[in-house]
């Protein structure tokens, strides 16, 4: 029988730092799975997800690489609620795919699976043992949106509003990491999880694959 890893649901809302907080933990040894990675491989010139999307969206969302225009297509979907449907009927059994894949691949003691609408959308739950929330006072989620994306304050209190709340992910973690602090204030925080982590993975060694996870 195949075997898995423990596996840790990494969410957040956006600007929240899920990726400084995988970057963090990566660094002491745990593996990472990211969906967004998984996402930009199979959107990439020649991705799999290429073909479909071109014949259901058509040349104007694709950059002159080949790669999928990732901004024009965040703007069509974001209010046309049927083209979003199109492009995750596309998209998400790739990136499922390629999630099952990795984490049946690895060999580190336990797994990150990032995963930015985790809650939202209650994906992975036969994969996933714990959830991590990665937390922070959503005006310093605003601010860090804006300068890394170029985004006004509204366009990113629009996205915000399509996630679930704060105190909703907050209330559904089992673990949560305060990421509104310094940085070493956050790297304590992930070396404390990390051992816990690791523990836990001793305790339990690893699971069989379609055992439920944290998300029912």
């Amino acid at each position: 029988m195949v075997r898995r890893p423990l596996v840790i649901g990494l969410t957040g809302g956006i600007g929240s730092g899920k990726s400084t907080v995988a970057e963090g933990f990566q660094a002491l040894g745990a593996g990472v799975v990211d969906t967004d990675v998984i996402a930009h491989e199979i959107t990439a010139p020649n991705g799999a997800a290429i073909a479909a999307l071109r014949t259901k969206f058509g040349e104007i969302y694709f950059n002159a690489d080949g790669s999928l225009n990732r901004a024009k297509m965040r703007a069509l979907v974001f209010n046309n609620a049927a083209a979003r449907i199109e492009l995750e009927r596309i998209t998400h059994p790739l990136i499922e795919a390629g999630v099952r894949q990795s984490i049946f691949a690895r060999s580190e003691p336990y797994l990150l699976l990032v995963v930015p609408l985790l809650l939202e959308r209650k994906a992975y739950q036969d994969l996933i043992d714990r959830i991590l929330v990665v937390d922070c006072p959503e005006q310093v989620q605003i601010q860090r949106v804006m300068q890394r994306s170029a985004l006004s304050e509204s366009e990113v209190r629009a996205i915000m509003a399509a996630q679930i709340s704060r105190e909703a992910r907050v209330a559904r973690a089992d673990d949560v990491i305060d990421n509104g602090l310094d940085r070493s204030a956050l790297d304590v925080q992930v070396r404390e999880l990390d051992l816990r982590y690791r523990r836990l993975a001793s305790e339990r060694s690893c699971v069989a694959p379609g055992q439920p996870g944290k998300l029912t």
